[in-house]
């Protein structure tokens, strides 16, 4: 899903870097409007399937938690009822007692570690597609600032600068400007 919307950023930035300038206008460029807004029809579909995942991860979190605490429950139920069973006599009591409170523990604790990594996990998922997000958005403002300098489009500026890709690939900060003679010798 996250490659997806990065080799659909990445198409767009491919679209406008390599449009043809327009003649007697080298910071203007032709694109196929068509193929633009289809992609970013199809980002702007992909972000909300993520945002999805993210809930779902939530929701399966919480599933989770519930199903670790009626499993808890049953096992204190078993105990108690073990328990009960031996009251009969006072040194089978004791060790009832001592093993109901045992599974107690043992049941509390794992319900604990259950909770601890189930949160864990959530807390990853939630984290790693909120940095896919996070890095679609700010490409997608990248693209938008450099598509802006290359078309000469003034107004509002971006409300956050765009951070450098980590992940190997570089992004053109900047695009050359030809003058009209040497966009003429290129054809």
């Amino acid at each position: 899903m996250e490659n997806e919307a990065m080799e659909m950023i990445e198409m767009l930035y491919s679209m406008v870097a390599e449009a043809k300038r327009m003649p007697l206008a080298a910071d203007k460029v032709v694109i196929e409007r068509d193929a633009v807004l289809g992609l970013i029809e199809e980002l702007r579909d992909s972000l909300p399937a993520q945002i999805t995942e993210a809930k779902r991860l939530l929701s399966a979190k919480e599933e989770f938690i519930a199903n670790a605490k009626r499993e808890a429950e049953q096992i204190r139920k078993t105990a108690e009822d073990k328990a009960r069973m031996l009251v009969e006599e006072e040194e089978i009591v004791k060790i009832a007692k001592m093993r109901s409170q045992e599974v107690t523990t043992t049941t509390e604790q794992k319900c604990a570690e259950l909770r601890r990594v189930a949160n864990a996990y959530v807390d990853d998922a939630m984290r790693r597609t909120e940095e896919a997000i996070m890095a679609a958005l700010e490409e997608v403002r990248g693209s938008r600032t450099n598509f802006r300098s290359a078309a000469g489009v003034t107004g509002s500026a971006p409300k956050a600068a765009p951070q450098p890709r980590t992940g190997g690939q570089q992004t053109p900060q900047s695009f050359e400007v030809m003058t009209v003679d040497e966009f003429d010798d290129e054809e």
